[in-house]
């Protein structure tokens, strides 16, 4: 066996082990569903909800706020499936995002958690809200990807760009996390759950302004025509040497011959 073949043979074997494409369709469908239907339960459960419009209601009569039954399943429903990514972050498409996706689903489960054990309820429909409105135009873009419907992909990806930087360089730290850390000091003193609550949004934040540098050079692939995928996915090895290189074939005096098919003569 040449060196070549054996080469071949390990870029064969690694490529076995990356998703295929219906996986990643899959994958991304289940979500798609996922945060469509989430988004349409946010909007009928917020949309005649007055801190949906005035931030500042989201703290009146803190801390008894009575919790309605649509907010109580859609926290429900919504944390159920941050913790159902949780346990599948190791079964899922890997992408060079890797930890990053790990540490945002930690930081949202607690901020869930920590949210519903505390009260700040309201806060936590608007804060999943602004996520929901995004991500199903992601996953919208990537079926498209896969789907190889290059038109409608980057649309939908410029179209979830506009959406992105709206709602989480925008809405999110000028209106949810503004609530969040000036707000509250009009009702009672700061205390170490306070700090800790808003730690994690501006760490959920930091996340959202690295998300948003990798989103940019996306759309500049798409607008010089260079989109060829998801940059945070693994590429495939193209098995090149199949019609670049021939095996190097050694003579009976064990001199090496190699056939090089590049315009150069044979050695």
């Amino acid at each position: 066996m040449t060196i070549v073949q054996v080469e071949r043979w390990f870029r064969k074997r690694r490529n076995q082990d990356r998703p295929s494409l219906l996986k990643k369709f899959q994958e991304s469908c289940w979500r798609f569903t996922f945060y469509l239907s989430a988004l349409i339960g946010g909007v009928a459960v917020l949309y005649d909800k007055p801190w949906s419009y005035k931030i500042w209601h989201v703290w009146d009569g803190y801390p008894k706020q009575s919790v309605l039954t649509s907010q109580y399943w859609y926290y429900v429903l919504e944390l159920s499936f941050y913790w159902s990514l949780l346990f599948s972050v190791a079964s899922d498409v890997r992408r060079k995002d890797f930890k990053i996706q790990v540490i945002h689903h930690f930081s949202t489960t607690f901020l869930l958690s920590f949210s519903w054990c505390v009260n700040y309820i309201r806060v936590g429909t608007l804060t999943l809200l602004v996520h929901d409105v995004s991500d199903f135009l992601l996953e919208a873009a990537k079926m498209c990807n896969y789907a190889r419907w290059k038109r409608s992909c980057d649309v939908l990806f410029l179209v979830f760009s506009v959406v992105f930087t709206i709602t989480r360089l925008i809405i999110f730290p000028f209106w949810i996390i503004y609530a969040t850390v000036v707000y509250p000091l009009y009702i009672c003193s700061p205390f170490f759950l306070y700090y800790l609550f808003n730690m994690i949004m501006f760490t959920l934040q930091l996340l959202h302004i690295y998300w948003c540098y990798l989103i940019f050079k996306m759309v500049k692939k798409v607008y010089l025509g260079n989109m060829s995928g998801d940059d945070r996915s693994d590429k495939e090895e193209d098995d090149l040497s199949e019609d670049n290189e021939e095996p190097c074939l050694k003579n009976g005096s064990g001199a090496s011959k190699c056939r090089i098919v590049n315009g150069q003569h044979d050695h």
